[in-house]
């Protein structure tokens, strides 16, 4: 327990230093501001009420609460067959994380329904994780789908126990608009703005953050899809009245992922009484608001471009992906569930039982050699072990699905994605502050699967060296 990782550390993907940045960009959501438990019971239980009083949903659905230990980020949905599962780097099912409804979906009805657990790449979630254009997949990557997913599981739930007939696709539909709604229609909004301090974790930090930020002569702005107003009020109550002054531009509506994509929307500005005006915008003025726009006009008039802008967000799609791959911004994921998981991983029951399975694993790869009957028996002893120490690993993180970045072995096809969308990550802001402006951040060498794997030389000597060649053997 010498080595525990540290939760307020930022982990890096990629070579990055911040002497190199000149210009650091925030999404609000989730990277400037974090909300408390009761936001996703709101949207939870304001979505299930749009279900039933606009969709004519049965109103017995409504003995559903949210459950908050119910689901991880990263998931994926199959429309058609309403599954909710966990797919690994390599497009795999993780088995025993397949939920119909409530319930787990048996390994067996699994593999018989998708002709093994892999999933083709035709069927998986398209680039920004949405279900089109024949894609059956769709995967949740925001933290508001928490929510969603919990309650598509809830209403499947209820027409499974009723025996009642429907489609799927319907369901999700509804199920996905009401969720819109929710925001668009501003109900989410209305409920913060007045009940500010029963949602929004205040935090010192996110201030000293910017503060230091500034003090160190950066420039700063801001790209939300958040209304005005709400962002207004939100940011004087975890900032100060004065947060604007902290800003070279704020955007906000930007509509992302189109933002980065579309060329044609002009940005407007915002009056004090979040009136929009009519006027070409000629410059992104300090202290001035802006709605729409697109990245190309925010490049021309800003001149911001390149590997000095280092942009934050929470959603690896959305807020990243474009960024890192057609703008060449460096770009640094807010992943709130990593301070959790490290506390977990830090454990000694944790410790204990990830040593065991390893020492299993590879008692398993070494003695499988052995074909007498006697080690038959002794290895499936051991099989059967290590299949109950996943489990219990498993339940370490999250009782259905586990931790948010591995699978049983493999990396979670979230993972995946944070690794490709980048450069690097951590659990808030705040993690900044831990930091020198003129840092350095280094990926770790971590071992290729033909370099020599640590654990391997410590607990095998001698004969026990497959999948290495015995030292008698020559290669001609």
């Amino acid at each position: 327990m010498s080595n525990m990782l540290n939760p307020d550390a930022i982990f890096s993907n990629n070579e990055m230093s911040l002497s190199d940045i000149e210009i650091y960009g925030f999404d609000y959501d989730y990277t400037l501001v974090f909300y408390s438990k009761h936001l996703h019971t709101l949207i939870f239980n304001a979505a299930r009420d749009l279900l039933i009083n606009e969709h004519r949903y049965p109103s017995e659905i409504r003995k559903y609460d949210y459950d908050p230990n119910f689901a991880i980020r990263g998931l994926h949905y199959d429309v058609h067959r309403a599954l909710l599962m966990k797919i690994d780097a390599f497009h795999y099912i993780q088995l025993g994380t397949v939920y119909r409804g409530l319930s787990v979906v048996p390994d067996e009805e699994v593999i018989a329904m998708y002709d093994g657990s892999h999933v083709p790449l035709e069927q998986m979630s398209d680039f920004y994780g949405k279900s089109s254009q024949g894609n059956t997949m769709k995967q949740f990557m925001d933290i508001f789908s928490l929510p969603e997913m919990t309650l598509l599981s809830c209403v499947n739930e209820y027409f499974l126990k009723n025996n009642i007939d429907y489609e799927p696709v319907h369901l999700y539909k509804d199920v996905k608009d009401s969720i819109r709604d929710v925001h668009i229609k501003g109900i989410m909004y209305r409920a913060i703005e007045a009940d500010i301090e029963k949602y929004i974790c205040y935090a010192e930090q996110t201030r000293a953050v910017l503060a230091k930020l500034a003090d160190h002569g950066k420039k700063m702005f801001l790209i939300t899809n958040s209304p005005s107003s709400f962002v207004d009020k939100g940011m004087k109550f975890i900032v100060g009245k004065d947060w604007r002054d902290l800003f070279d531009v704020v955007i906000v509506q930007a509509d992302k992922p189109n933002f980065f994509n579309d060329k044609r929307r002009p940005f407007r500005k915002v009056n004090e009484r979040g009136v929009l005006l009519w006027d070409r915008i000629h410059k992104l003025q300090k202290g001035q608001i802006y709605k729409q726009g697109n990245l190309y006009e925010f490049l021309k008039l800003t001149g911001w471009r390149g590997s000095k802008v280092l942009y934050f967000g929470d959603h690896i799609y959305s807020d990243l992906a474009d960024l890192t791959l057609k703008h060449g911004w460096r770009t640094g994921a807010i992943i709130p569930e990593l301070r959790s998981e490290i506390k977990i991983m830090n454990t000694e029951k944790y410790i204990q039982t990830m040593t065991w399975l390893q020492t299993l694993t590879g008692l398993l790869e070494h003695m499988q050699v052995h074909r007498d009957p006697d080690s038959q028996i002794i290895l499936e002893e051991w099989k059967k072990e290590r299949k109950e120490m996943r489990e219990m690993n498993r339940n370490f993180f999250n009782a259905q699905f586990g931790s948010l970045f591995r699978t049983d072995e493999n990396p979670t096809y979230f993972l995946r994605r944070l690794s490709r969308f980048a450069d690097i990550y951590m659990a808030s802001l705040s993690c900044l502050l831990n930091y020198e402006p003129d840092y350095t951040f280094y990926p770790r060498r971590t071992p290729l699967q033909h370099e020599l794997p640590g654990w391997s030389d410590q607990l095998y000597t001698g004969t026990f060296r497959i999948p290495f060649l015995p030292e008698t053997v020559q290669i001609k």
